[in-house]
């Protein structure tokens, strides 16, 4: 995909060359909001109108749509990768005193 420049647009994405700058290929996706969008390897990711999506970066075509109902229509963020592992451990122990304090809360009871 080094040959592609990418663009999110009004709804849309867009592939463009990066040397000419012709259009590749244009995928229409939901609504008219902007479109946020992440580049992994072959797959694009993108949400739009409170949606997700994974497109083909080569072709554009999408792989799945995810409506993530009951969310909104609002703009979502995307995030790939490994977290790193000072954040797994907050999120342990995050999740370790939640769970005392739920077993805490049940033997109250």
């Amino acid at each position: 995909m080094k040959d592609l420049v990418f663009v999110g647009i009004r709804g849309a994405l867009v592939a463009l060359d990066r040397t000419t700058g012709t259009e590749r290929w244009r995928t229409r996706l939901k609504g008219q909001q902007p479109i946020l969008f992440t580049l992994d390897g072959p797959g694009l990711y993108a949400t739009a109108n409170g949606e997700a999506f994974c497109l083909d970066a080569a072709t554009g075509a999408v792989l799945w749509n995810n409506p993530l109902k009951g969310l909104g229509l609002g703009l979502a963020t995307i995030a790939l990768g490994a977290m790193p592992p000072e954040q797994v451990q907050a999120l342990a122990a995050i999740r370790a005193r939640q769970a005392q304090a739920a077993a805490g809360a049940a033997a109250a009871s």
